[in-house]
């Protein structure tokens, strides 16, 4: 089940969800092309569990800086496109509803929660993390709360056949959710041997899911939430 559009219309062009999207391509291509190689940016620039938790460091950036720099870099172009991808399909409605402004901050907050909620369940690792997924797992959780009822075109592969059908963002974004808790659960004891850092992706997504309420503007005593 891949999704690729919604059907919920925006008042205002996604300047910043865009630019947020052009950001990280820029970073990967840094990445790629760096003279000291990928490995070399990766431990220098990503979020290490251990200097996170513990402090110190080994030669790269200082951990608090380094949540902030992990969350726009990506390990390959798949992973890079499957964040843009889920971030260019509901970032814009989370971009129109809150704002600009709003949507920046809290886009890395979702970071940040996502970078130390792994880094709690992985406190000895010294395996960098990279990846906007912890961000981008802020906004799915707010977009759920917000647009329950959504429309989502998504793809569905039957065998050799595939088939387009329009789906509720509860579903779609809910079975995600599922996935991560499942997998999270499955690969704790894990995370030395490196992989997924499915605990980021649990922590963001709890974080939008649970604050979005206090982030959207006009917020009124008794009003009712709606998709």
């Amino acid at each position: 089940m891949i999704p690729f559009k919604d059907d919920n219309p925006t008042k205002r062009f996604p300047y910043l969800t865009i630019g947020l999207i052009g950001l990280n391509v820029i970073v990967y291509i840094f990445e790629v092309f760096h003279p000291a190689g990928l490995q070399y940016v990766v431990y220098k620039y990503g979020a290490v569990p251990r200097y996170l938790v513990g402090g110190g460091g080994d030669g790269g950036l200082l951990p608090p800086v380094t949540v902030f720099t992990s969350m726009f870099m990506h390990g390959g172009l798949l992973h890079l496109g499957g964040n843009m991808l889920y971030l260019w399909i509901f970032g814009d409605n989370l971009e129109d509803r809150l704002g600009r402004i709003r949507f920046l901050v809290f886009y890395l907050l979702s970071g940040v929660v996502a970078a130390y909620s792994h880094a709690f369940s992985a406190p000895g690792s010294t395996i960098p993390m990279i990846g906007a997924s912890g961000a981008v797992a802020g906004v799915l959780g707010a977009y759920l709360l917000l647009y329950p009822r959504a429309k989502v075109h998504t793809l569905i592969f039957f065998g050799f056949f595939v088939d387009i059908i329009r789906v509720p963002a509860l579903i779609v974004i809910g079975f995600w959710g599922i996935i991560q808790l499942v997998n999270g659960l499955i690969s704790k004891g894990l995370m030395a041997q490196g992989g997924v850092a499915w605990f980021a992706h649990i922590g963001g997504f709890l974080f939008g899911l649970l604050t979005i309420r206090y982030w959207v503007p006009g917020r009124k005593r008794g009003r009712r939430w709606t998709s």
